[in-house]
């Protein structure tokens, strides 16, 4: 099952296990519990320190499996064949059981460690869901830090009726104690903040705490990551702050036109980001969503939703932007419940059934495509009276037997039982017609929408469609402040023109600076009296 290349490297990270661990594998005749067995043994002949167990008993799942630490309680399971995206899942929970220290911060540590009360996590994931991983090695270290906290990943196209009889209509979705949870991807330290562990007004005051920053970017694109790194090369004080690092890239399944970067996948180019900025001395600040800007005196100072204030001499804005919404009655009632946004993560609990696809550009046609492999039926919806999506794209769609094409479709509203989606209702625009759509799902792919909200209400001047206005330079109508990215009126929402505008946009930041503070030296002409 495992090629002779993925062996030797799994066999070299077997070598760090600290403790001897055990495959505990529940199976039963069908192919994939032979899939699962051939996998775990091969596993387990690649070291000394794994065993395999077979106890059809173990668990009510079929094909299912525990990495057990032996003579120990702590465990992790996954229901299902963790490959894909979820193969560095599987090695990660083998190191950490098997005694390798899990990768979080110490207070981090220290509150999974406190967390009061027993807590069992399911995590329902697709293999070809990039968000996934983040959610499942997330729970899988809790689990690992804390042995009171129990998990299992499971793979939702595995296990159907399940997921039918519980309504997961989008992944990653995690239950709690049998209860809904949470849905999409987060990090240990966004499920601990969701679970109420952490002190909002300690994090507060460390924010005010902090000492005044030569640039403080606000955003974690390839923008904000850019500007970062070209400002802490220039040796001044920066800063980072971020509601998730990686931005929309963390949402974006193939990546294929960086330059020098051949094909990668947006969660690892994401990483790589983080990363990179890490080389340099730039505070970090994650998990934190601006809330408001303004000049005071000399300075810019940004206030965080949930308390604390940041100060700057200079403030590089680079927020993005996120999938646009349909903004119909019944899209929020059945947001995840039917209405996704990510066929890449959410196409697989759809086998078999009839979607829609909103949208006829690119985003919109790749998704008819991919799903189309998948579901037993895909409606795609334009608005206009041609699809916008490139002539190779469109050519592709319209060879594919179960896609059904419609433009001068209006999506005026989304149906559902009060559970899940039925259905939608589009007006025909040529004929202004209403017509209804029998659907189980409807993936939304409209393009993007700038993340400006909380700017509204400062001296930030924005755009008709809510971007943030620049000028050459990336400068923003308020001084001092820069802005680059999906966020402004740029044209060409890519990546590789947000990098470039982020590092223009650090650049003119410490250009402004230094002009700023030769003109504070600058002597003041006396004033004579005659």
């Amino acid at each position: 099952m495992l090629d002779a290349n993925l062996k030797t490297q799994l066999q070299a990270y077997l070598e760090k296990l600290v403790y001897p661990i055990e495959l505990i594998a529940s199976l039963d005749s069908t192919p994939k519990s032979a899939e699962l067995r051939t996998l775990l043994q091969e596993i387990a002949g690649l070291s000394d320190k794994v065993t395999f167990i077979e106890n059809s008993t173990a668990d009510a799942r079929k094909p299912s499996f525990t990495i057990a630490r032996v003579d120990s309680d702590v465990r992790v399971s996954f229901a299902g064949l963790p490959m894909g995206h979820e193969f560095t899942s599987l090695v990660l929970a083998l190191l950490q059981v098997g005694g390798h220290p899990v990768k979080l911060d110490d207070a981090v540590v220290e509150q999974i460690r406190n967390l009061p009360g027993d807590y069992v996590f399911e995590t329902y994931f697709s293999l070809s869901c990039q968000n996934c991983p983040d959610v499942v090695q997330a729970l899988n270290a809790m689990s690992i830090i804390n042995p009171r906290i129990k998990h299992i990943s499971i793979d939702g196209a595995l296990f159907q009726d399940e997921v039918d009889a519980r309504q997961v209509m989008a992944v990653p979705s995690v239950f709690l104690n049998g209860e809904n949870f949470h849905s999409g991807r987060a990090s240990a330290e966004e499920l601990l903040a969701k679970l109420g562990a952490g002190n909002t007004e300690a994090r507060a005051e460390a924010l005010d705490a902090k000492d005044e920053f030569d640039v403080l970017v606000v955003g974690g694109g390839p923008a904000g990551a850019a500007a970062a790194i070209y400002a802490a090369r220039k040796g001044i004080r920066t800063g980072v702050v971020a509601e998730r690092f990686g931005g929309q890239v963390l949402d974006t399944m193939s990546i294929e036109n960086y330059i020098s970067v051949i094909e990668t996948e947006g969660p690892k180019f994401a990483t790589a980001l983080e990363q990179h900025v890490k080389t340099y001395d730039v505070d970090v600040m994650n998990l934190h969503r601006a809330a408001g800007i303004r000049r005071v005196g000399k300075q810019v100072q940004v206030d965080i939703d949930g308390g604390g204030t940041l100060k700057a001499k200079t403030v590089v804005l680079a927020t993005g932007a996120r999938w646009r919404e349909l903004n119909v009655p019944g899209e929020q009632e059945y947001r995840n419940r039917g209405v996704a946004y990510c066929p890449h993560c959410d196409g697989p609990l759809f086998k078999g059934k009839d979607v829609a696809v909103v949208g006829g550009g690119n985003s919109g046609v790749e998704a008819a495509i991919d799903l189309a492999g998948l579901v037993k039926s895909v409606t795609l919806l334009e608005f206009g009276a041609e699809l916008r999506a490139d002539e190779v794209l469109q050519r592709k769609l319209r060879s594919l037997p179960n896609v059904t094409i419609l433009t001068m479709a209006q999506t005026t509203e989304v149906l559902g039982d009060g559970q899940k989606v039925t259905g939608l209702i589009y007006k025909d625009r040529s004929t202004h017609e209403s017509k209804q759509l029998q659907l189980d799902g409807i993936f939304v792919q409209i393009g993007l929408v700038p993340n400006t909200e909380w700017l509204k209400e400062s001296e930030v001047t924005l755009s008709r469609f809510g971007e943030i206005e620049v000028d050459v330079r990336g400068a923003t109508s308020l001084a001092g402040v820069f802005a680059a990215g999906d966020v402004t009126t740029v044209p060409f929402k890519q990546i590789i023109i947000a990098a470039g505008e982020g590092a223009k946009a650090a650049l003119s930041a410490f250009d402004y600076m230094i002009r700023a503070s030769v003109e504070e030296d600058q002597p003041q002409e006396e004033t004579v009296t005659v």
